[in-house]
């Protein structure tokens, strides 16, 4: 929540002050405001999504795998598993577009006394009310500029530490998983938070604010704050990304080790 608002807050004038000085500036002030409750403001939408996205990401990357070996014993090169990481970014996109337009709507309201979404219920109502389905799926490609990039450098740092950290004719232990997991977090982070700022941006703006898209959010950012705002928020996210991963490959490793014991033939 506090890398939405902080990527989206206005650019102050020559004697205005900034809204948030950074992060911590940006969570007291959350706090202060609205409560505890206030810093997960708008995640509904994308906890309801998580579990199939990361499912429909897995099973892309695999399938991106699939398609690039010739034979079932290949071993990919770090490019090919760029490849394979990327496309499975383009599955997500359907699932993650909307979740991500509700959730930047739902974080940018400021403690309003009367906001002008309820939930992510009435978010997706009135959203559908002004625009039909395209207005839910508003910056759809802004998203996939973010995840396919990401998603490649996500899987492809993973099976590289992975490989790497692997002792020949062993199994990958419980510290280099978590390490290469959180490791991978970072790393898509790297690459997709550019993206993710013109997107958040292009999201959370009124209707016809940029009639050209995601360009027209780029060039008035390197206009008004330059290039440097294109990392705008980037400690709270890196802050998460890397526990935030790593539970999430070590539990995708457990599982497939349970799966692999109970059913060898699947």
């Amino acid at each position: 929540m506090l890398h939405v608002r902080l990527q989206t807050m206005p650019f102050p004038g020559p004697n205005e002050v900034a809204l948030y000085n950074g992060t911590l500036d940006c969570a007291k002030k959350t706090i202060a405001r609205e409560g505890i409750h206030g810093l997960y403001k708008g995640m509904a939408a994308p906890l309801c999504g998580v579990a199939p996205i990361f499912a429909i990401s897995f099973y892309g990357f695999g399938l991106g795998k699939q398609l690039i070996r010739t034979t079932d014993d290949e071993q990919l090169t770090p490019l090919q598993l760029f490849y394979a990481g990327a496309f499975s970014g383009i599955f997500t996109t359907f699932i993650m577009a909307p979740g991500e337009r509700i959730k930047c709507l739902l974080q940018i309201q400021q403690g309003d006394a009367k906001p002008k979404y309820k939930g992510p219920t009435d978010c997706v109502k009135q959203l559908y009310r002004e625009g039909g389905i395209r207005n839910i799926y508003k910056g759809t490609c802004a998203t996939l500029l973010r995840d396919i990039p990401a998603s490649g450098m996500y899987f492809m740092t993973y099976e590289c530490l992975k490989n790497w950290m692997t002792p020949e004719g062993g199994k990958l232990g419980i510290v280099p998983t978590i390490l290469a997991g959180g490791c991978a977090g970072i790393a898509n982070w790297i690459v997709g938070m550019p993206p993710d700022v013109l997107k958040s941006r292009l999201q959370s703006a009124p209707d016809g604010t940029y009639k050209r898209g995601i360009r027209d959010v780029f060039v008035l950012l390197m206009k008004e704050e330059g290039p440097k705002a294109l990392y705008k928020g980037c400690a709270p996210v890196m802050l998460r990304a890397f526990p935030a991963n790593a539970a999430c490959f070590l539990g995708f490793e457990v599982a497939m080790n349970f799966l692999n014991l109970v059913v060898p033939s699947l």
